[in-house]
């Protein structure tokens, strides 16, 4: 909850700091493009040190990376978000992909990568640093059509196998709440559904975004309607690069409002957000 009402502050304190930014110079803005047409040479080394922003995406995920149609074209907000940074910074672009978010994470916190865009959780906000929210998305469950399983209080049974993606925050925040349920940690989004298919587990837990990616490569599975809790997701980026935070709040800003966020969820073909940000 206290870090629900923390992104809430920085969500509020968003339009400050884009006058503050303004009156110090770090960038101008194009009304009629809505872009940031100029960015400070010590923004741009503090979000790309190496003169490229490497982008850590993990793929299954709309929010992070997908592949799609026949050719196998790659969309998702976090890799969207991510060209459109180093557009603005003038900065190549790297692109880091990782099996699991739990390692885009790790990545982030040790500098291997610059920015990702992922669940902004009071876990992981003591070893990376978030903007203010962009997107929230229901978490949930799926399992199969025949399953006992219809609703999330069914979980909690001895002899229920609940998949979670490995280091998730799933993982952690239902480990501690689920007393009787086995939490099976699986290192890919591709062994989960290959585990599901096999009846090797009985329902897999992540946020809906993911769960109706699953559900479109599985036969006879569906994602249950009730949530059992909410993701905040955000831009991130390592610590100790808050000087770039007025220019990055600002970026995060505009790509919502003038609609670039909304064209990169709908090409990422992203399901199960909420229709407003809701705290919890």
């Amino acid at each position: 909850m206290q870090l629900i009402h923390r992104i809430f502050a920085i969500a509020l304190s968003t339009s400050l700091l884009v006058g503050a930014l303004m009156l110090s110079g770090c960038a101008s803005f194009d009304a009629t493009s809505a872009s940031i047409s100029s960015v400070s040479p010590q923004t741009k080394n503090t979000l790309a040190p190496t003169g490229v922003l490497r982008v850590g995406v993990y793929l299954g995920s709309p929010t992070s990376l997908v592949r799609v149609g026949p050719s196998g074209e790659s969309f998702g907000i976090a890799l969207e978000l991510g060209k459109t940074l180093g557009q603005q910074l003038g900065v190549p672009v790297q692109v880091v992909e990782f099996p699991r978010v739990a390692e885009v994470i790790a990545a982030i916190k040790d500098e291997r990568v610059d920015m990702t865009f992922t669940n902004a959780t009071a876990a992981r906000a003591k070893e990376i640093d978030f903007t203010a929210p962009l997107v929230q998305l229901e978490l949930g469950i799926l399992v199969s059509t025949t399953s006992s399983i219809k609703n999330f209080s069914d979980v909690d049974k001895q002899g229920v196998r609940l998949g979670v993606s490995q280091g998730s925050s799933s993982q952690s925040v239902l480990g501690q709440r689920l007393k009787q349920t086995t939490i099976v940690p699986v290192p890919s989004l591709e062994v989960a559904a290959s585990k599901l298919q096999n009846k090797e587990l009985d329902a897999f837990a992540t946020n809906k975004g993911i769960l109706f990616e699953l559900n479109e490569k599985l036969s006879g599975f569906q994602v249950l309607q009730d949530r059992w809790g909410l993701e905040n997701l955000a831009i991130a980026i390592p610590k100790g690069r808050q000087d770039a935070f007025p220019f990055l709040n600002v970026f995060a800003q505009k790509v919502r409002e003038n609609g670039q966020l909304d064209l990169m969820i709908k090409r990422a073909g992203l399901r199960g957000m909420t229709k407003q940000l809701i705290t919890e």
